[in-house]
């Protein structure tokens, strides 16, 4: 990037944790701060947060990442700001306090609503407006649902007396010292409230899920003058620039931003986006459509499709089955097994997710023999992770054949893609070029350019693509029957793991 005066702070407001990156105007990173925070868990399935503590310790962080870059405020050109999606606070506007706890994305108390609904034959209204599912894990029934259990809570936002919106707007709020509620588009559009193709609130949609609007945030673009925040809380006025969801936000800072392009983020579980362009493509395969970004009043649109399981089968083996003692034991191990063993873990600890989205499966292994050892484990969690990415890209070119025209290139981020082995299975498994980015803080970077570029001192969108630089490109060298056999495999295992 183009040297500039000033420098850019990311807020990357996570679902365990908040962190802050300071990045210069180059677009490298040069100090950051992270603190983790409480999970409350009240009842089986409930996931909650307390917004006090998402406050304080983004706040805590974010003077952290200053001192110890030794930057002032004054010298900040401006925010960004990514954050977990779809977790819902509703606040009191006169206080700027909670009402209730962040009831989190993977929060499950509304799933009898949304079956109800589902029941009554919403289901196709509701995706062609939103793209997305009626599912428990967006916000709108979560709005609901505070708003029914805490007393007086639905009179009050009914007079336009509360706020509510995802955790991005509540930062702004408390950033701007309650003068600011809005949010931008991605955002917006994880609600199961706006017509993404419009970019609006549904005044429909609201009346189907009893929100009223007089509570919704203003939706902005991603990048947009979201305004300044309040002096006292850093020692100086700095604007606010830009936000996004994080795994919109991974999308940008990624680069891709021609149509056909894809990122998948690894972690815990695993987020692969589609790039569709201007098309809001409606998924014929469960996946979820999703505004990928909006700048300049312009949106372009994604196939989303979610894995609930990654790293966390790694986890498994090391905490679950203590076969192995560090994440990085697994590339070797896997290295190690015998080729004539063919085993599969499908990792359904907690259901599988699209394009099967069956929360009543279970876990299994398949294959196992006397000579089955931790190698052979090991590698069968790591393959995992490559089945599915394949199950989510077959879906999306089923969605959308434009994406099976020219070669498809996954680029990848997240703490799984520090494995080669993992890598080099995914590309072969895929018959595709998989590229491992030298910046890994991919969501972060691209809060930062959002911000960075609404503020100048980020180049266009073709000037941040150019400067993308690619740590290691992994090609397929797997022989196309081995692939064929092996994907068969795990096609099987899926379909007796499958619930019904």
């Amino acid at each position: 990037m183009a040297a500039a005066q000033g420098y850019i702070l990311a807020i990357d407001q996570g679902t365990t944790s908040s962190r802050a990156i300071l990045f210069d105007a180059r677009g490298a990173s040069i100090a950051s701060a992270q603190q983790e925070f409480p999970q409350i868990f009240p009842a089986s399935g409930w996931v909650e947060h307390d917004p006090e503590a998402i406050w304080s310790s983004t706040l805590a962080t974010i003077k952290a990442c200053l001192a110890k870059a030794g930057v002032e405020a004054a010298a900040l050109a401006g925010i960004g700001i990514t954050n977990q999606r779809e977790t819902t606070v509703v606040w009191d506007r006169a206080s700027g306090k909670a009402i209730y706890n962040a009831i989190v994305w993977q929060d499950r108390r509304t799933a009898d609503l949304c079956a109800a609904l589902t029941r009554d034959g919403h289901t196709v209204e509701v995706q062609a407006r939103t793209g997305l599912l009626i599912d428990s894990y967006f916000s709108a029934t979560k709005i609901a649902w505070i708003l029914d259990h805490v007393p007086g809570a639905r009179a009050e936002a009914e007079a336009g007396k509360l706020a509510f919106g995802t955790v991005d707007s509540f930062l702004l709020w408390r950033l701007t010292g309650g003068k600011v509620h809005a949010t931008d588009a991605t955002n917006a559009s994880r609600t199961n409230l706006l017509d993404i193709h419009t970019g609006d609130w549904s005044d429909d949609l609201l009346t189907l899920f009893k929100v009223p609007r007089a509570g919704l945030p203003e939706v902005k673009d991603s990048a947009a003058g979201f305004g300044i925040t309040d002096p006292s809380l850093l020692g100086a006025a700095v604007p606010v620039l830009g936000i996004a969801g994080d795994q919109q936000a991974a999308l940008v800072g990624q680069a891709c931003f021609t149509p056909g392009m894809m990122k998948s983020t690894y972690g815990t579980g695993c987020f692969a986006l589609l790039n569709t362009g201007g098309q809001a493509v409606i998924s014929r395969n469960r996946l979820l459509t999703t505004i990928g970004y909006q700048l300049d009043g312009k949106r372009t649109y994604a196939l989303e499709g979610s894995i609930f399981i990654a790293g966390a089968a790694v986890q498994w083996l090391r905490d679950g089955l203590q076969i192995i003692t560090s994440a990085s034991d697994t590339g070797p191990l896997a290295e190690a097994a015998a080729d004539e063993e063919d085993v599969y873990l499908v990792p359904a600890f907690t259901g599988l997710g699209a394009p099967y989205w069956d929360s009543a499966a279970r876990g299994a292994l398949y294959g196992l023999t006397r000579k089955t050892g931790r190698a052979e484990l090991a590698r069968a969690a790591l393959e995992a992770v490559a089945y599915q990415t394949r199950d989510l890209l077959e879906a999306m070119q089923a969605d959308w054949p434009s994406a099976q025209s020219g070669e498809t290139v996954l680029r990848v981020d997240g703490g799984m893609v520090a494995s080669d082995w993992t890598l080099q299975f995914l590309a072969d498994l895929l018959a595709a070029p998989v590229d491992r980015p030298v910046i890994l803080e991919t969501t972060a970077l691209g809060a930062a350019y959002l911000a960075g570029r609404q503020a100048g001192i980020y180049p266009d969108l073709d000037g941040f693509a150019s400067a993308w630089a690619r740590d290691r490109r992994f090609t397929p060298a797997m022989p196309e029957a081995v692939r064929a056999r092996k994907y068969a495999g795990w096609k099987d295992c899926v379909r007796r793991t499958l619930s019904a």
